[in-house]
């Protein structure tokens, strides 16, 4: 009796603490004031996210063809944010084609970039991506029959004009971000701890409930993924002070309790987990999205960070940009993997542009994603607690009431 008991109680415990969000249990609370900077919601409303993935402003500047490409990707960025109307935005890396830009300040063309959340009062925050700071190419076209090549500078798009424009040694991210910062007082970004650099936009920020500030609904998660100036990679050290700073503003999260804060968490590199959910043949359910046109073009190596995060049961759902020709969710574990929309007309890829929205209700707490196209339509929804894993939680619901019901006979 003692041990039927006993796994009664686990297994009660368990499902019950698997179920606590669909039941609609979980208070967004948390006992310890974070610290974090948060953006709180509005009353009564859920809270809705733009992802702008892969703009590539700056791309091909010497050609006639690359400044249109900025405008194309302006246009995409306003019908989005003029049909969702978001809270929130999100650069998802890859911003800037910094290897294309031989101007001094690139940041210039990062401007460019967040100027129509900006013009909006849209509050924001970015990630970087490879091609952020990556060095600059010199275009073949430049070297003329002598070998020396030809300085065509874009000073349509630059504050400078002649020689002085010039500078090869690219833009910094360290550079890129207090820029941002200091120019936006719109941004949520952060240059990351100093331990960290040159991995920069690592931190975390804090979706409040409408009610009370210092009540989190959700936790968001920024890491560097690397690329450009240093390895494809999150490191070790990344791991580590996700797993030290995801402890202390949101303790027990490894525990299937009750109290823990949901948490999402965004980079620009897929990780090689991506790889193994990944659709073959075309996109089928449990994932969901429109476009598998490419392989999964991940990071370098795997150092640590998805063990941590597939432990912490309050991470909902992981989102990258990187792969313009990917757009899928697909279930790992318990958590989503899914890529955003190629937002920008620079980079590869004649797919047609959009961005992902993300919409995050309070309580209980729950997220939907969804791609906004650039013509105006929406497709590719996904439901956290969407019918397979509902079906599967609301199974479990069923064994703990038989299971009471056992034994209420015992008894």
């Amino acid at each position: 009796m003692t041990i039927l008991s006993f796994t009664f109680f686990s297994l009660f415990t368990l499902t019950v603490g698997l179920d606590y969000q669909v039941l609609g249990l979980t208070t967004a609370t948390t006992t310890k004031a974070s610290g974090e900077r948060y953006v709180q919601m509005r009353a009564g409303a859920p809270f809705k996210i733009a992802l702008f993935a892969d703009l590539h402003f700056g791309e091909a500047t010497s050609t006639d063809w690359g400044p249109l490409q900025d405008v194309n990707s302006t246009r995409v960025m306003n019908t989005v944010l003029d049909d969702e109307t978001p809270d929130f935005v999100i650069y998802l890396g890859d911003v800037i084609t910094a290897n294309n830009i031989p101007i001094a300040n690139a940041s210039l063309y990062w401007d460019q970039a967040i100027s129509p959340t900006k013009s909006r009062g849209i509050p924001f925050a970015s990630v970087f991506g490879n091609h952020d700071d990556a060095p600059f190419d010199w275009p073949k076209e430049w070297f003329p029959a002598p070998g020396i090549p030809q300085l065509i500078c874009p000073a349509v798009n630059s504050t400078h004009s002649g020689e002085e424009a010039f500078s090869f040694r690219g833009t910094q991210r360290i550079e890129l971000m207090k820029h941002e910062i200091e120019h936006n007082v719109l941004s949520y970004s952060s240059n990351g701890p100093k331990a960290l650099w040159p991995s920069i936009s690592n931190y975390v920020i804090q979706v409040s409930s409408s009610d009370d500030p210092k009540s989190p609904v959700v936790y968001l998660y920024f890491l560097d993924s690397g690329g450009g100036s240093y390895p494809q990679v999150i490191s070790n050290a990344q791991a580590e002070w996700f797993q030290n700073k995801s402890e202390e503003i949101n303790p027990n999260s490894s525990l299937v309790l009750p109290d823990s804060v949901p948490e999402l968490i965004f980079w620009h590199i897929p990780s090689q987990a991506y790889n193994k959910v990944a659709p073959q043949f075309g996109i089928h359910k449990p994932c969901v999205g429109s476009i598998n046109k490419e392989n999964v073009s991940s990071q370098a190596a795997e150092l640590g960070i998805m063990e941590l995060i597939v432990k912490r049961t309050s991470v909902k759902a992981i989102f990258v940009g990187h792969n313009h020709g990917l757009d899928w969710c697909c279930p790992y574990e318990k958590l989503w993997l899914c890529f955003a929309r190629h937002t920008g007309y620079g980079g590869y890829g004649d797919w047609p542009r959009g961005a992902r929205i993300i919409e995050i209700t309070q309580q209980p707490f729950s997220f939907r994603t969804w791609i906004r196209m650039e013509d105006n339509i929406v497709h590719s929804k996904v439901v956290h607690g969407s019918a397979n894993q509902l079906s599967y939680k609301t199974f479990d619901q069923m064994i703990v009431i038989l299971l009471c019901y056992f034994m209420s006979l015992i008894f």
